[in-house]
């Protein structure tokens, strides 16, 4: 049986063991890889798949070749462990509380598992106890919040599962699913070294629990941590090295896992969904754009990722696209944290910086921890001049994810509002740690660093030279090198800058006071190096404008002809207009 027929049973067991545990996120991820196999690869070439434009990291790569082994051709993968039946179940009361689950009848569902036994009835009872304890935190959040929307509501049933888990794991009586979901409440009671170690043997027992990677990755906060794992090789352990890349901000690395894996799940939305998220941390727009514009054409009701979507389409400006995004998601589910963060771009992009702040704020009622909410309404109290709001806003982003490099930027631009370069440095600082290739970032460091109270030209120098090499889009770093080359007297240096800036202002057909600074200091620069034809063909170019640089043109050109010939050889007052 090839790879492929191999992948396909697999995936089509873990759908219904997931579901029949009541871990549906888990079952709808394994759903969708099942689908998203390709399954008969004669019928799809790259002249009719669905993505065509761009590089090879939005075409969908098919091969027409059966592959022998698992997604990574020439890797030995394990084979998949066997799950075995519990016979201790009675079906009967099992199927009673997964109605009752069903119905988020949480504690009803635990309560008619009380007296039986075996390790899917424990579990179903450990996790429906630990979500009704999930749903009483939500609840008094909403009560007990504080002024700033502060609460320390904890699961109260933490205790008691933990101490039944650990009992039932002493004995030897937890499967994988009682393993995920020790290890999860590990987790939540800050015990993260056993939770890695319990969370492993969770997924090596059963690699199909999509929902145990994920916690896993959670855990994982360094490079050093993820290579520490002891993982079994098993095709999964792509898509979670995949991710977990992607999260630790190895883009390169979690791209390239990607598209190895798309050898097999070459129709997978989930796939060419973290493709489009990836190369938008790569701010490549144009690329992603097309991405999600061909999966909302597949499935027009996905919510799920949108919100990164609706970035890109405030970034590019897109007011009509944003709009009709935003129209779309509402009409599909109103009640979701991306569809409130989707509108909240929309008004934010139209100014109306209040009303954003209302969605975003809805966004967090509905997911506490929902990243973008926090990091976006900090952006949007900046814009209203609220910086304390601001400040609360991207410090509780940075709780939920210090690897947030968009929040430690918002808080070092506010604390440069306030006039503290010393501290805006310091989250400067910390932003470019976790986003090297980001010019933007690089740019705002040296501008603190240009600040009159630190003034430390040299440093600010090195950064707009990191910027220049990150593909400065706004065109901001070659300038100021040029300047600050200039006001340091360093005219060589000055004169490359500025050539470069040039060449790259030609380029871009772009034209202003920036053009006009450099033809004026090339044009003198050369002629003190007596470079006279080289300094004529950038005073001419002045002679095109208005103002007092055309007469500064003049007057250049009259003195280098005079410097060569002794005398002016014509009448510099009448050149050509």
């Amino acid at each position: 049986m090839n790879s492929k027929e191999n992948c396909r049973n697999e995936l089509r067991t873990a759908v219904l063991q997931l579901s029949d545990r009541c871990l549906y996120s888990a079952s709808k991820w394994a759903a969708e890889q099942l689908v998203g196999i390709e399954h008969d690869p004669a019928k799809f070439t790259p002249s009719n798949t669905r993505f065509q434009r761009g590089s090879s990291s939005i075409r969908r790569r098919f091969r027409t070749n059966e592959l022998t082994s698992t997604p990574v051709t020439g890797v030995s993968y394990v084979s998949t462990p066997v799950m075995e039946e519990d016979e201790a179940v009675n079906g009967d009361f099992y199927l009673l509380a997964k109605s009752y689950f069903h119905c988020r009848e949480y504690r009803r569902a635990g309560h008619v598992l009380r007296e039986q036994t075996g390790k899917k009835s424990d579990f179903l009872r450990c996790y429906a106890l630990y979500l009704a304890g999930e749903k009483r935190k939500e609840e008094e959040m909403i009560e007990l919040e504080g002024p700033l929307g502060k609460s320390y509501a904890v699961n109260r049933e933490l205790v008691s599962l933990e101490r039944e888990l650990s009992a039932l794991h002493k004995n030897g009586m937890l499967d994988s699913f009682g393993l995920y979901l020790y290890g999860l409440v590990l987790k939540e009671k800050g015990n993260e070294n056993l939770a890695r170690t319990v969370l492993v043997n969770s997924v090596n027992s059963y690699p199909w629990n999509w929902s145990a990677w994920l916690e896993l990755q959670a855990l994982c906060s360094t490079i050093d941590i993820l290579n520490s794992l002891t993982l079994n090789n098993h095709w999964m352990k792509e898509f979670f090295l995949a991710s977990a890349y992607q999260e630790l901000r190895m883009h390169n690395e979690s791209l390239a896992k990607y598209e190895h894996l798309q050898g097999i799940f070459g129709f997978s939305n989930y796939i060419q969904a973290q493709i489009a998220k990836v190369q938008y941390s790569l701010r490549e727009f144009e690329q992603v754009e097309v991405i999600f514009e061909e999966l909302l054409r597949i499935d027009p009701f996905r919510v799920e990722d949108m919100d990164v979507y609706s970035n890109v389409l405030y970034t590019k400006e897109c007011f009509s696209a944003l709009s009709y995004l935003a129209h779309r998601v509402i009409l599909t589910d109103k009640y979701r944290p991306e569809t409130c963060c989707i509108i909240g771009n929309y008004y934010s992009l139209k100014g109306q910086h209040e009303k954003s702040v209302m969605y975003f704020k809805r966004a967090l009622k509905l997911n506490k921890n929902y990243l973008s909410a926090w990091t976006l309404m900090g952006h949007e109290y900046v814009e209203m001049k609220n910086i304390p709001a601001a400040v609360d806003a991207y410090r509780r982003a940075v709780d939920i994810s210090p690897r947030d490099y968009r929040a430690w930027y918002g808080l070092g631009q506010t604390y440069e509002m306030m006039a503290m370069p010393f501290y805006a440095l310091h989250y400067f600082r910390k932003s470019v740690f976790l986003q090297p290739n980001d010019s933007r970032l690089w740019i705002a460091m040296a501008q603190c660093y240009e600040a009159e109270q630190l003034h430390m030209v040299e440093e600010a120098i090195k950064c707009y030279g990191r910027a220049a090499n990150c593909n400065d889009r706004e065109a901001i770093a070659l300038h100021k090198l040029a300047k600050l080359h200039k006001e340091l007297g360093r005219s060589d240096e000055a004169a490359f800058y500025y050539k470069k800036d040039l060449e790259r202002m030609e380029a871009e057909d772009r034209e202003g006071p920036n053009m006009v600074e450099a033809l004026m200091f090339l044009a003198q620069h050369y002629k003190a190096r007596n470079r006279f034809e080289e300094s004529e063909v950038y005073c001419t170019r002045l002679l095109d404008y208005t103002g007092p640089e055309r007469e500064t043109a003049k007057s250049l050109l009259r003195g280098m002809r005079m410097d060569r010939s002794g005398f002016p050889s014509m009448d510099v007052e009448h050149l050509p207009p």
